[in-house]
């Protein structure tokens, strides 16, 4: 299967409330429109995670953070140039998402995404996308599609076949909480 399908297969599950099984910048993620509250209640029944749990939002330009977030400080893109690994930033004021994804304080995590599926993905769907790794919560996190357990394969609406054969071993994104200029770091 060639990338444009791939790319035209998860829109329309994407456009219908469905979940997609896609490779990102980092793990293997479990994804749906973070504007949807139903797709976003359905990603957390089937990892069995508590809401207050919160996940991370992918957006594919700097640009696009101004639509989803009130007031973000533009020096955090400043810091996002200087680091060396996909980094998801913790925002205050989340705008225009899924309520069920915003944490209770107005927080958001948003990750600015580079791998090129993703980031094609979404310019053409033209909304932010729910990124949380493909597992059960509480369970490792799948560093390989092959690591990807079989409940979650068997329980999304479309799994990207895109980087399906790619063995290389990620990690997940680094995580900062971004505040009136002061970076803390959440997870190294």
């Amino acid at each position: 299967m060639d990338f444009n399908t791939d790319v035209e297969n998860s829109l329309s599950v994407l456009q219908a409330g469905g979940l997609i099984l896609y490779p990102t910048d980092t793990i293997w993620g479990i994804g749906c429109d973070a504007t949807n509250p139903e797709a976003v209640r359905k990603i957390y029944e089937l990892k069995k995670r508590p809401e207050t749990k919160s996940m991370i939002v992918l957006l594919a330009d700097e640009r696009d953070l101004l639509q989803y977030v009130a007031n973000p400080d533009l020096a955090v893109f400043d810091y996002l140039d200087s680091v060396t690994r996909p980094t998801t930033v913790i925002y205050e004021h989340a705008l225009g998402l899924a309520d069920n994804l915003v944490n209770e304080d107005g927080s958001i995590a948003i990750r600015i995404v580079q791998e090129t599926y993703c980031k094609h993905l979404i310019k053409r769907f033209r909304k932010p996308i729910v990124s949380t790794s493909a597992n059960i919560s509480g369970e490792p996190s799948p560093r390989t599609y092959g690591e990807v357990p079989a409940v979650i394969k068997d329980q999304v609406d479309y799994i990207v076949h895109y980087r399906r054969d790619d063995t290389t071993i990620a990690a997940p994104s680094s995580i900062v909480r971004w505040e009136r200029g002061q970076v803390s770091v959440i997870r190294p």
